[in-house]
């Protein structure tokens, strides 16, 4: 009776799916890339639409956070360090520590690899993995959005000190002058102005924008790769040896923030928003600011591994969020709809 009750859920499951459509339009901007790449001047144009399209995409970010649920999350200061210590000390150390891989995977995926674990933690699906788990949601809204927020700043500095030394990659210090200007200003601004673009921030049809934003820089950075001839030097095994290495790397991280957020005390809802939001990194962010941080150099391989580790975390943190929720209404059956 039990097999047939899940193999039911399982089916249930399957029919009610839906992908997650940043995923379909990524997926959507790669076919296109590989088919008509853009080239020429088309490309140049298009490069300037992805400039202009990142930096209101920063500013809507900034037109969205609430300076006031800001203030309240931020008092609980344990909470948000030891996340801002997964997502910009403990992830580099495993960046570093994998480029005993670079003879595997090459010195161009790895920077990729390594770039991956240098960005932000994700907002949107954090906030809502913690919240299904029944975490701690407030921590989590403040502590992903301070990671949005200082990764700004703290993800350049760190591929600059961790990247800049790489054979083939340049990176100047006009990489903050440009992180200021198209990413930092366009979000103080979008802060500044809550009072009147809170309300178009935040609907449905501005909402979208993010996902067109971020396939454009997709489609801009395959179309090089492709116009470049790089794709066709990544093997298939190579791909798939990266998507097991994001698949360990998702688990051990975790299983250490969870431990990790139990040995410093924290209760349950603490400990299910440092698991969600420590072990989390941003193709929303991550991308747009690869745009920046790498403009006129080739970013195809940079941001392939992001790629990959993004729809990965979703996968495993959706399972989990999953499992979280049934321990808890098995743990408190007086709060759960009556049949």
């Amino acid at each position: 009776m039990a097999a047939t009750e899940s193999n039911t859920t399982i089916l249930t499951r399957m029919r009610n799916y839906r992908p997650d459509p940043l995923i379909v339009l990524i997926l959507l901007a790669v076919v296109i890339a590989i088919f008509l790449p853009a080239r020429g001047e088309f490309a140049d144009g298009f490069g300037v639409a992805t400039t202009v399209a990142i930096a209101f995409l920063f500013f809507l970010y900034g037109a969205r956070l609430s300076p006031e649920e800001a203030k309240q999350g931020f008092k609980h200061w344990r909470l948000h360090l030891i996340i801002l210590v997964f997502t910009f000390l403990v992830f580099p150390v495993v960046g570093l520590a994998m480029k005993g891989l670079e003879p595997i995977v090459g010195p161009e995926m790895y920077l990729g690899l390594l770039y991956m674990t240098l960005v932000p933690s994700t907002v949107q699906s954090s906030v809502a993995f913690t919240s299904i788990a029944r975490g701690n949601v407030a921590g989590a809204i403040v502590s992903a959005s301070a990671s949005n927020l200082l990764g700004v700043v703290l993800t350049p500095v760190l591929v600059m000190l961790l990247m800049s030394s790489s054979s083939g990659l340049v990176i100047s210090g006009q990489v903050f002058l440009d992180v200021a200007i198209q990413l930092l200003l366009p979000f103080v601004v979008g802060q500044l102005s809550r009072k009147w673009t809170a309300k178009f921030a935040s609907n449905s049809l501005t909402k979208q924008f993010d996902r067109i934003s971020i396939a454009m820089v997709v489609y801009a950075a395959f179309s090089e790769g492709v116009v470049d001839g790089i794709w066709v030097s990544v093997p298939i095994w190579q791909l798939l040896f990266v998507c097991v290495l994001s698949v360990v790397l998702v688990a051990f991280m975790l299983w250490l923030t969870r431990y990790s957020a139990m040995k410093l005390g924290f209760n349950r809802g603490d400990q299910i928003a440092i698991e969600f939001c420590g072990t989390k990194k941003s193709l929303a962010t991550g991308l747009p600011m690869a745009a920046v941080i790498f403009a006129g150099q080739s970013l195809g391989l940079i941001i392939l591994p992001l790629m990959l580790f993004h729809q990965i975390q979703l996968m495993m943190c959706s399972w989990l969020a999953a499992r979280y929720a049934k321990q808890y209404a098995l743990a408190h059956p007086e709060e759960q709809p009556a049949a």
